[in-house]
């Protein structure tokens, strides 16, 4: 007798195939048969009408704290994430020396827009090296597995001090010491390596990463490590800038170790057809035996604006900045309904010398980039619909319009502000770099930009939006879509045991009412330690998850079953 049959749902197994009428038999952690009349079982799961599809496989989140308190690893436990890797972009928290802790929570603070305070309250501190990080990671039970790469940022602020938070050069032994460290955690178990590129990145006191400006002597140094181990990933959040320079030593790094170094590709607003260079480079790359691969978003990296956000379009005039920033939340909102207040925040102009980066000014100023949010959420808006074409219609200012509507649902209203892969006014870029066949699908942030992202919900809109919904283009079909964030994303990071719904591979499973599917409208809780905000999304449509055999939500709730478990590098396939 088998412990878990789920019987007469519509198989998406993740390899590709088709789906299909099937039930899917589990025997403790594995699935062991997948067909017809597969005997009784000691529990079953009616999955009529219902897609039965592996577990999500995340390998782009910033849980990197919330893992050390948070069971479910919410939201993403929510949006059916089984398995989710962690440690990019260059931050996290090991390894650490005793009275470095503040500084890497401020660096995760100003890169991740995770509140300190929560962190501060969260994180225990059990640990000084990654192998003793992972190892406080393995005994906490929770109902995800979880994975991490080693960041550079921490590494770098361990070996050079302050001289290397404040990313001078490191020296021949400090390369070396380095080395070492990232070797002894990916022999320990770390996915791989991450560091950072990109000037968007800065720490709460205004500083790049740690590692931003490293030369080829440091970054191969290091990257050398994942040859010799075996494994692992050399991840990056790259600027480009210089775009041959950086795909350059990309290539390079990846021909000589022979792991990939994966890139964040996204549109750029400024030089939209950049995408299509990155892809040709990738095509290149691979042709000469190199590992080059472009992680992709799914939808465009979208800001949303509200009164309680970390940021929107008043942010810098007075009336906010000495009247009403510092306020609770309902006491702000109080305020906003007085007539004079909104006169005095339209009519007043923004404090421009404050403004420190290109995406500030957008926020302040980009009314044709910016839309209602709604619910149901529109993520892909056509241009009427902004908030300039909008305003000019009802003869109104931009501001006026967008102070309505983020005092919309009593003050809970918010703007969408599609920052990176929206230049092009449709998801027609997106799409095609999703379909190329050296993408991985990634970039949700899980966990990260609480206070102005929410785009943990990703692996859910594949579905809602790719599969189902999408009407200015075209749409993939489900089979291509659960394979490339099960099986796809598993592979690249050596998850050989899972991905797929075949007979001895891990049971991690979603049972997915496809017609109820929904993603609720974002709204900022304050759940975290000490009273930290983060956006969420209401899910609505898992009807179960199941992890390692055991069913750990039902209907969105969980069952306090906590089989997940630590990853420790890549995962062999089953024996036959």
């Amino acid at each position: 007798m088998h412990d878990l049959v789920i019987r007469g749902g519509t198989v998406v197994d993740g390899t590709g195939a088709a789906p299909r009428q099937a039930d899917v038999a589990i025997q403790g952690d594995r699935v062991v048969a997948v067909g017809e009349n597969l005997g009784d079982a000691e529990r079953e799961i009616d999955a009529t009408g219902m897609v039965v599809a592996p577990g999500w496989v995340d390998v782009h989140t910033h849980y990197d704290g919330q893992v050390t308190w948070d069971p479910h690893c919410t939201p993403s436990g929510w949006n059916g994430v089984t398995t989710l890797v962690m440690g990019n972009c260059g931050v996290g928290f090991a390894p650490v020396r005793p009275g470095q802790e503040d500084f890497l929570i401020q660096l995760m603070e100003g890169v991740e827009d995770i509140p300190g305070t929560a962190l501060h309250e969260g994180i225990t501190w059990d640990w000084e090296s990654f192998p003793e990080y992972l190892d406080k990671l393995e005994e906490m039970p929770r109902s995800v597995d979880v994975g991490t790469q080693i960041p550079h940022g921490a590494v770098r602020a361990y070996v050079m001090g302050e001289r290397g938070a404040k990313n001078e050069k490191a020296n021949a032994d400090e390369i070396a010491e380095m080395h070492v460290l990232v070797k002894e955690a990916l022999q320990a178990g770390a996915l791989g390596f991450s560091t950072s590129r990109t000037m968007v990145h800065r720490a709460k006191d205004g500083e790049v990463v740690p590692g931003t400006y490293a030369d080829e002597d440091e970054i191969f140094g290091i990257g050398r490590a994942l040859g010799e181990v075996g494994h692992g990933i050399f991840e990056v959040a790259s600027d480009l800038a210089p775009e041959g320079k950086e795909l350059d030593w990309m290539s390079r790094l990846g021909k000589e170790t022979g792991q990939p170094v994966s890139f964040a590709c996204l549109q750029n607003p400024i030089d939209k057809d950049q995408w299509k260079r990155l892809m040709e480079a990738v095509d290149k790359d691979r042709a000469e035996g190199g590992h080059l691969t472009p992680q992709v978003a799914q939808r465009p990296a979208g800001l949303l604006l509200g009164f309680e956000s970390s940021a929107q379009p008043f942010m810098f005039h007075d009336v906010w900045q000495q009247e009403l920033k510092e306020l609770d939340p309902a006491a702000r909102i109080e305020r906003m309904r007085d007539p004079e207040i909104k006169r005095r925040l339209i009519e007043e102009e923004p404090h421009m010398e404050a403004v420190s980066m290109g995406p500030q000014a957008l926020i302040l100023q980009a009314w044709q980039m910016m839309f209602p949010l709604g619910d149901p959420i529109e993520y892909e808006p056509s241009a009427d619909q902004s908030i300039a074409a909008s305003a000019a219609r009802d003869g109104k200012d931009p501001r006026e319009l967008a102070y309505e509507i983020m005092m919309s649902n009593d003050g809970k209203g918010m703007i969408y502000l599609p920052l990176l892969g929206y230049a092009n006014g449709d998801l027609e870029p997106i799409r095609e770099m999703m379909a190329h066949p050296a993408s991985v699908f990634s970039l949700s942030d899980g966990g990260a930009h609480c206070g102005l992202i929410a785009d943990a919900s990703i692996p859910t809109y594949l579905l809602t939006h790719w599969v189902r919904d999408r009407t200015r283009g075209d749409k993939f079909k489900i089979e291509e879509i659960v394979e490339q964030q099960t099986r796809n994303t598993a592979r690249f990071y050596g998850f050989e045991d899972r991905g797929t719904l075949e007979p001895g591979m891990l049971a991690d499973v979603n049972v997915i009412d496809l017609d109820a599917l929904r993603i609720g409208a974002p709204e900022m809780v304050y759940d975290l330690p000490a009273g930290g905000n983060r956006l969420v999304q209401d899910i609505e449509g898992y009807r179960y998850t199941v992890k390692r055999g055991q069913v750990t939500f039902e209907d969105g709730t969980a069952t306090g079953a906590l089989p997940g478990v630590l990853i420790r590098g890549p995962q062999a396939a089953p024996t036959a």
